[in-house]
């Protein structure tokens, strides 16, 4: 099994593997690290198998890349085929969890999912802007690695409802989570990979 370091090269290596349509579209992760992989594998509901934290967590940050980003593994396709690439990526990284027996997890990446649709469809995202989503990776990198931080459903509630403050409180939250559990540096680097500056 790669290191969690490794959990793109691994996704492309599988995806590649898998001889789909989507497999024509990988590419090598060119220097992208798995920051958010690589967090979640750090923390303590992930030790039994770090490695495949990372690569599925990774998987389902790249189905949300092919919704609304640039995605780093899964190149070229049209528009149609990129939007199937992410819908398969997002339930091959839940699937790989149920089969790992963490249905907490499922449950918090399922919720994930969902709200950062609901935050580029409609005006929440306006409200919380950019970081409203990133803060929310975060906070569920931060539960699957080491347990939902104090305040989480609240918070997730409140970037549901557009509250300006929420990105803010998510990342509060999952900064407190993160002392205890080691993951104040790697949920730093998550942070400065996905382009979200904590709050001073």
């Amino acid at each position: 099994m790669p290191s969690p370091t490794e959990a793109l090269d691994e996704l492309a290596t599988r995806l590649r593997a898998e001889k789909s349509v989507i497999s024509p579209h990988v590419a090598d992760p060119d220097g992208h690290v798995p920051a958010l992989g690589i967090l979640v594998a750090g923390g303590p509901r992930a030790a039994d198998a770090p490695a495949e934290y990372a690569i599925l967590f990774e998987s389902i940050r790249e189905g949300y890349l092919l919704h609304y980003a640039r995605p780093r593994v899964v190149n070229g396709a049209d528009e149609d085929l990129a939007l199937l690439a992410g819908d398969y990526l997002y339930a091959r990284g839940l699937e790989r969890l149920a089969s790992l027996g963490d249905l907490e997890a499922v449950r918090e990446l399922s919720d994930l999912i969902s709200l950062v649709a609901q935050l580029h469809a409609g005006p929440a995202v306006r409200a919380g802007g950019k970081d409203g989503a990133a803060a929310l990776w975060l906070a569920s990198a931060i539960t699957v690695a080491a347990g939902p931080p104090p305040g989480h459903g609240s918070a997730k509630a409140a970037l549901r409802e557009g509250v300006p403050e929420a990105p803010v409180r998510l990342w509060e939250g999952a900064a407190a989570m993160a002392a205890p559990a080691g993951l104040v540096d790697r949920l730093g680097g998550a942070a400065e990979s996905i382009g979200f500056q904590p709050p001073s």
